[in-house]
C-alpha cells in the first residue's frame, strides 16, 4: 500500500466493487449467446446506432480521453483535439468511408486492404495495428494503476492486475457484444462521476471569466493565439494544427482504427452503421466540458501542476477529484475513472482479438478450420492480448504525459496508414504494390523522424508528433510513383471497394434526422458555431 491523497469509507470500496460485478455479470448473461464468429467478433451485426453510437465514443472514453485530455488541457489550453482533432474525421468516416467497410461485409480494416490491395498489405496492417493495440491497451492499465495509486493506495502492480482480470473475464466470455454493452453503461457512468468536477470548479473559481483570467494566454481559446508558434504552448501555429492534427492524425485515427470502426460494423445494417459515428460526434462536440474544461482549471488552482518539484499534468485531473470528493462521494468518481479506462482497454482488446483470429491467424497459421474453432482461438487471444498489455503498461509508464505517447503511437502507425486508405478508396489507378510499399514507407519514415530528430527539437513533444504525422507524405508519394510503374486490378474487382465504382446508398425516403448528410451538415454547422464562439 502506498501514501494516498484521500480517506476513503467502506462504500467507496462498495461502490468500486459494483463496477466489478456490473461488468463480470454482462459477461457471464452474454456468454450464451455468443456461438458463432460473428457473434463474437461483430455482434451479429444487429445493433441498433444509438448503442453502437454511444459504444463508438465509450470506447474512445478511455484512459486517453479521461485522464490524457485533462492533462493536455492543463498543459497546453484549447480544444483542438475535438473540434478540429475529431468531429471532421468522424463526419468523414459515416458519409464516405463506411460504405465501402460495411457493404463488402470485412471483418476488420485488414480484410479491407486485401480486398483492395493484396494479402502483403493486409498483412503488414493486420501485424502493426495488433502491436499498436497492445501498446495503447497498456496506457489503459497504467492509468488506472496510477490513479489507484494516487486515490486509494494500491500499488501499481495491484491496480494493473486486478483491472485486467476483470477486462479479461468479461471480454473473453461475451466478446464484442459484451464490450459494447458495458461501453454504453460505462458512458452513462463516466459523465455521472465526472460532472461534479467542472461544475464544483466553476462555482469555487467564480465563473468562466474569472477561471480565463487566472490562466496563461490563449489557454481558454481555440485559434486566436494560434498565429505563431511562440504565442502558445504548444509551439506550433494554425497550420501544423490544421494538417498535423486535424487531416492526419485525425483521419489517420477515426477512418482506418479499427478499435472505433468496429464498433460501427456491428450495427444492424448501412444506415445505421453511417449514422454510428455522426451521432457520436453530438455527444464528441460537448466532451471537452468534462475533460478539457478540469484541465484549465487544475492551472487556475494549483499553480505549481507541471513544473519541477509540482504535480504531474497526468494527476490534473485525480488532484481536482480530491479537492472536491468527500469520503462516500469518491467511490463515485473512482467507479468513473475504473469505467473509462475498462472500457478503453476492453475496446483495444476486442479490436486486437479480431484482427488476430482473421487477419494472422486464420490468414497464415490455420486456414480452413471451423467457426467454433475460431471462437476459442478469439478467446484465448484476449488472455494474450491482456498478458502482454500488462508488460505494454510499464512502457507508458516511463513517458512524462500519456497523452504525448498516445499521439506518438498514432503518428506511427495511423498517420501513414491513411495515404493507404485515401488513395485506395478514391484513386481507381492505385495499385496492390503501390499500397503496400507506400504503407511500408510511411511508417519507416515516422519511426525515422522519431529516431533521427533529437529531444528538445520542437518546442513540445506534442507540436513534434503533429509534424512528424507528416510522414503521410512519404506513403502518399511511394504509393503513386509505384502504382504508376506496377500493374492495377481491373475495374471489375474494384466494385464495392473504391469511390466512383461503388453504388451510391440514397436514404431519400427517411425521415431527416435518420439520414447520415443531413445529420453530418447538421454537426458542421455545430462545429463552426463552436469554433467562432471560442475563437
Amino acid at each position: 500500500m502506498g501514501k494516498t491523497l484521500v480517506h476513503t469509507v467502506p462504500i467507496d470500496y462498495v461502490m468500486i466493487a459494483f463496477i466489478f460485478v456490473f461488468v463480470l455479470g454482462i459477461g457471464f448473461l452474454l456468454k450464451n449467446r455468443t456461438k458463432t464468429g460473428e457473434d463474437f467478433f461483430l455482434s451479429g451485426r444487429s445493433i441498433p446506432a444509438w448503442i453502437t453510437s454511444l459504444a463508438f465514443l465509450s470506447a474512445n472514453l478511455g484512459a486517453l480521453e479521461v485522464l490524457g485530455m485533462a492533462a493536455s488541457g492543463a498543459q497546453y489550453g484549447g480544444t483542438h483535439f475535438y473540434w478540429m482533432g475529431a468531429m471532421p474525421a468522424m463526419l468523414f468516416l459515416g458519409v464516405y468511408m463506411m460504405p465501402f467497410y460495411y457493404a463488402t461485409k470485412v471483418r476488420s480494416v485488414p480484410e479491407y486492404l486485401k480486398l483492395r490491395y493484396n494479402e502483403a498489405t493486409r498483412g503488414f496492417n493486420a501485424i502493426s495495428f495488433a502491436v499498436m493495440t497492445i501498446l495503447v491497451s497498456g496506457i489503459s492499465l497504467y492509468s488506472m494503476g496510477l490513479i489507484f495509486q494516487v486515490l486509494v493506495g494500491w500499488s501499481l502492480t495491484t491496480s494493473i492486475f486486478v483491472s485486467a482480470v476483470v477486462v479479461l473475464i468479461y471480454v473473453a466470455m461475451g466478446g464484442l457484444t459484451s464490450s459494447i454493452f458495458t461501453e454504453v453503461i460505462q458512458f452513462f457512468l463516466i459523465w455521472l462521476g465526472l460532472l461534479l468536477i467542472p461544475v464544483l470548479g466553476m462555482v469555487e473559481l467564480g465563473g468562466w471569466d474569472q477561471m480565463v483570467s487566472r490562466l496563461p494566454h490563449g489557454f481558454a481559446h481555440v485559434w486566436s493565439h494560434m498565429g505563431t508558434p511562440d504565442s502558445n504552448a504548444m509551439g506550433i501555429d494554425w497550420l501544423g494544427v490544421v494538417l498535423g492534427l486535424g487531416f492526419v492524425l485525425s483521419f489517420g485515427y477515426w477512418t482506418t482504427d479499427f478499435l472505433v470502426v468496429q464498433r460501427a460494423l456491428a450495427a444492424k445494417n448501412l444506415r445505421a452503421a453511417q449514422n454510428t459515428p455522426i451521432y457520436a460526434a453530438y455527444f464528441k462536440m460537448i466532451v471537452p466540458f468534462l475533460v478539457i474544461i478540469p484541465g484549465l482549471m487544475a492551472v487556475a488552482l494549483i499553480p505549481d501542476i507541471g513544473k519541477a518539484g509540482g504535480p504531474s499534468y497526468n494527476l490534473a485531473l485525480p488532484l481536482l477529484m480530491e479537492r472536491y470528493y468527500p469520503p462516500g462521494l469518491m467511490g463515485l468518481g473512482l467507479t468513473a475513472m475504473l469505467a473509462s479506462f475498462m472500457s478503453g482497454m476492453a475496446g483495444n482488446v476486442t479490436a486486437f482479438t479480431t484482427v488476430w483470429t482473421y487477419d494472422i491467424y486464420q490468414a497464415y497459421i490455420k486456414k480452413d478450420a471451423s467457426d467454433a474453432h475460431y471462437v476459442k482461438v478469439g478467446r484465448w487471444a484476449v488472455v494474450i492480448g491482456v498478458i502482454v498489455s500488462i508488460g505494454t503498461a510499464y512502457i507508458a509508464a516511463d513517458f512524462p504525459s500519456i497523452m504525448d505517447y498516445t499521439q506518438l503511437l498514432f503518428s506511427f502507425f495511423n498517420a501513414p496508414l491513411f495515404a493507404t486508405f485515401l488513395f485506395g478508396m478514391f484513386w481507381k489507378r492505385t495499385t496492390p504494390w503501390g499500397g503496400f510499399w507506400g504503407l511500408l514507407a510511411g511508417t519507416l519514415a515516422a519511426v525515422l523522424l522519431y529516431v533521427l530528430i533529437p529531444e528538445g527539437y520542437f518546442a513540445s513533444d506534442q507540436a513534434g508528433n503533429f509534424w512528424r504525422a507528416w510522414a503521410w507524405v512519404a506513403a502518399a508519394v511511394v504509393t503513386v510513383l509505384v502504382s504508376l510503374f506496377t500493374k492495377p486490378k481491373p475495374e471489375s474487382e474494384l466494385k464495392g471497394v473504391v469511390y466512383g465504382l461503388t453504388e451510391k446508398v440514397t436514404y431519400a425516403g427517411h425521415a431527416w434526422y435518420k439520414r447520415p448528410g443531413i445529420q453530418a451538415l447538421m454537426v458542421c454547422v455545430l462545429l463552426v458555431f463552436l469554433n467562432i464562439l471560442f475563437w
